[in-house]
C-alpha cells in the first residue's frame, strides 16, 4: 500500500483530503494519505508538494517515486539541490481554463477600448471604433500547455496571434518565432503581448527595456506569467512616457505587491493579484492520482519536468 505525503501546507489539506481520497478510490488505489510527516522518510512512496510547504530538505525521503508539484511553476523546488526525485509539475485543465478565461477577457478589453467607456467621468462622447480581430496582431510569448491553450482561444477569436518559444516548435495552424531575432521581428508588429513563459536565467527580464522599445506605440501587454519576465523601471518608463497603451499585471517580483509600489497609482497599469488561474482541488487531485497510478503501473509520469531547462 503506497503512502501519500501531502507536504503543499497544513493550509491546503481541508481543500485537498476529501477530492485526493476521492480521486484515490474513484482510481481503485488502497493508499495510506497522510498530512503529517511520517517517522520514517523513506517510507513515503509519493510526495505531494507546493512551495512554502512542509519540505526544504527532501535527500531523507529516499523511497519516494516522485515529487507532484501541485503548482503549474516550479521555479521555487526545481534549484533544491536535494530533490532527487523525479518532478512533476501540474497541468490542471480548469487552471488552463481559468488562464484562458482571464487572458481573453483582458486581450479584448484592451482590444476594444473599454476602459474609456468604463471610466468616463467627463461623459465624453467617444465613438471611435475599435479595428475588428484580424486588424490587431498579437505575440504569445510562451508556448506551454498554457501559451498554446490562450493562443488556439484568441486565434478562434480572429486575432493573428503568433507564437514564440526559446527554442523551435512547429504547431498546426499558428505561426511562431523563435529566438532572439524572431523575439525582435514579433515585437516589431504585436499590438498585444502576452507572456504566459516559466521564470528561467533565459527569461528573466526577456522584456527590458530595450526590447520594450520595439514595440509599436500604443501597444498593450497583459503578464500572468511571472513578475521577473518584465524589466520594472523600464516599463513604467515607457508608460510615462505615453508610448505604451497599458499593461496588465498579475504577476510580480515580489507578492502580495508592496502599498507603495507605483504600479497601483499609475494610470496604465492595471493589478490584479494572482488570480488569472488557480489549482482547483477536484480536478488537480484527478491529476495527482493519474500520475500515482502512472508509476504504480510502471509507465512513465506525465508533466515531467527537465532540470537542465528549468521547467
Amino acid at each position: 500500500m503506497p503512502l501519500i505525503y501531502f507536504a503543499a501546507g497544513a493550509a491546503r489539506w481541508p481543500a485537498y483530503e476529501a477530492p485526493l481520497k476521492a480521486a484515490l478510490n474513484e482510481a481503485g488505489i488502497v493508499a495510506e494519505l497522510t498530512p503529517d510527516r511520517p517517522a520514517d522518510p523513506a517510507s513515503v512512496d509519493y510526495i505531494i508538494f507546493a512551495p512554502g510547504g512542509e519540505i526544504t530538505d527532501f535527500s531523507p525521503f529516499t523511497g519516494a517515486k516522485a515529487v507532484l508539484n501541485l503548482w503549474a511553476g516550479v521555479e521555487n523546488i526545481v534549484g533544491n539541490q536535494t530533490l532527487i526525485q523525479p518532478l512533476a509539475r501540474m497541468v490542471d485543465p480548469a487552471l488552463t481554463a481559468g488562464m484562458v478565461e482571464w487572458v481573453t477577457g483582458h486581450v479584448l478589453r484592451h482590444h476594444l477600448g473599454m476602459d474609456r467607456y468604463i471610466v468616463n467621468p467627463d461623459h465624453i462622447w467617444d465613438a471611435t471604433c475599435p479595428p475588428i480581430a484580424p486588424e490587431r496582431p498579437v505575440a504569445m510569448l510562451g508556448m506551454g500547455e498554457l501559451g498554446l491553450a490562450c493562443a488556439h482561444a484568441l486565434s478562434g477569436l480572429g486575432f493573428p496571434v503568433t507564437g514564440w518559444s526559446r527554442s523551435p516548435k512547429s504547431i498546426s495552424g499558428l505561426p511562431s518565432e523563435h529566438g532572439e531575432d524572431g523575439l525582435r521581428r514579433l515585437l516589431k508588429t504585436a499590438q498585444i503581448v502576452v507572456l504566459l513563459l516559466p521564470k528561467t536565467p533565459g527569461t528573466e527580464n526577456i522584456l527590458n527595456a530595450e526590447r520594450l522599445a520595439l514595440l509599436p506605440d500604443g501597444a498593450c501587454i497583459v503578464n500572468p506569467g511571472r513578475g521577473a519576465l518584465i524589466e520594472d523601471d523600464a516599463l513604467l518608463a515607457e508608460l510615462d512616457a505615453g508610448r505604451l497603451g497599458h499593461a496588465t499585471l498579475d504577476v510580480f517580483r515580489v507578492e502580495p505587491l508592496p502599498k507603495d509600489h507605483p504600479f497601483w497609482s499609475h494610470p496604465r497599469v492595471t493589478v490584479t493579484p494572482h488570480i488569472a488561474a488557480e489549482t482547483r482541488p477536484a480536478s488537480a487531485s484527478r491529476v495527482i492520482v493519474e500520475n500515482i497510478c502512472r508509476a504504480e503501473a510502471g509507465q512513465p509520469l506525465l508533466h515531467l519536468v527537465d532540470r537542465a531547462r528549468g521547467y
